[in-house]
């Protein structure tokens, strides 16, 4: 019989990615979303298949899936500072009693658990690069807290569930992710810096553009977590491209890949903007088997791809010329 998984925030970005890979596997997948941050647009290839259901639903409220189930991924949250900046109430509540409603399901059924977590847990880190027994440094106060916080209140009820009720759990530490089905209005630096170099406007880098990331291809990050919720591995676990670069230089990468002129300004760095962010992988390479494998220019050559096309269905690119033939 075919296993049954729940994808909470599974019309978002990455969810609608990982409910592709579930029902690849063979898996029977219902994708509960509140289309907050989510949209019908990245699963509507999905609706017709047989294997997979829709049910529009804040998983903040108390819910119920009639039938078995084997798996409960929690993927509903804002993720970009832009969303939970805009809501940080409803930011929390998904991190705390979000969290908690799709662990109750899961202890219901029987079921696996896993929680996407961040890499933000980690703060405005001062061990460098980040392994998964550093704790962190974040402020609870600052703005970004909303989601900080959030992410590290998930981690301990999931580990509490582990404990006291002997649930089997998964905790996946996710650094930056790229790739097609951003929002165009995301926030985050991938769709910023491409939609302002595929349309000519100005790239803001923050601060000196010092500060760095590493960028982790969105098919290298579903690899991670199905590896990871097969495994036996409890414990928290870092997927990410470890390849890191500067804000400027990626800013640069963007603008060479579109082929843009756009000129690079600089703005003021956000309240605890993290200044270096960079995944110890050893854990994922030796209990998964797992590194990434998709170069930036492989990833970015797919990802302009699809912000071109989103661009120029809102009319703010023109569209391309059909060759004439004879």
């Amino acid at each position: 019989m075919k296993k049954r998984t729940v994808v909470t925030g599974g019309a978002g970005f990455l969810g609608s990615h990982l409910c592709e890979r579930l029902l690849a596997e063979g898996h029977r997948v219902v994708c509960v979303d509140n289309l907050v941050t989510g949209r019908t647009d990245n699963i509507r290839h999905l609706m017709e298949l047989d294997d997979f259901e829709f049910l529009q639903h804040d998983v903040s409220n108390p819910f119920f899936i009639e039938g078995e189930i084997d798996s409960v991924l929690h993927f509903a949250s804002p993720a970009s500072p832009v969303d939970y900046l805009e809501l940080p109430i409803q930011t929390l509540k998904v991190g705390s009693l979000g969290t908690h409603n799709s662990l109750g399901l899961a202890k219901a059924k029987g079921a696996r658990f896993l929680l996407a977590s961040t890499s933000e847990v980690y703060g405005d880190p001062k061990e460098h690069p980040q392994k998964e027994t550093y704790w962190g440094n974040v402020n609870p106060v600052g703005p970004r807290g909303v989601y900080d916080e959030a992410k590290r209140f998930a981690e301990a009820m999931a580990m509490a569930y582990h404990r006291t009720h002997g649930l089997e759990v998964r905790i996946v530490r996710i650094f930056n992710t790229y790739g097609p089905r951003m929002r165009l209005r995301d926030g985050r630096v991938v769709p910023a810096f491409l939609q302002q170099a595929l349309t000519g406007e100005p790239m803001t880098v923050f601060g000196e553009g010092r500060q760095t990331r590493s960028f982790c291809y969105v098919d290298d990050l579903v690899e991670g977590i199905w590896r990871l919720l097969g495994s036996d591995l409890a414990q928290p676990c870092n997927i990410g491209n470890p390849h890191e670069m500067t804000i400027l230089e990626f800013a640069r990468t963007i603008r060479d890949a579109v082929g843009s002129k756009s000129e690079i300004v600089f703005n003021p760095l956000p309240v605890d903007d993290p200044q270096t962010r960079q995944p110890d992988i050893t854990l994922a390479r030796t209990r998964l088997g797992w590194e990434p494998k998709v170069t930036l220019a492989e990833g970015l050559k797919s990802t302009v791809e699809y912000f071109r096309g989103a661009l120029t269905r809102e009319g703010r690119l023109p569209a391309p010329q059909m060759e004439q033939t004879v």
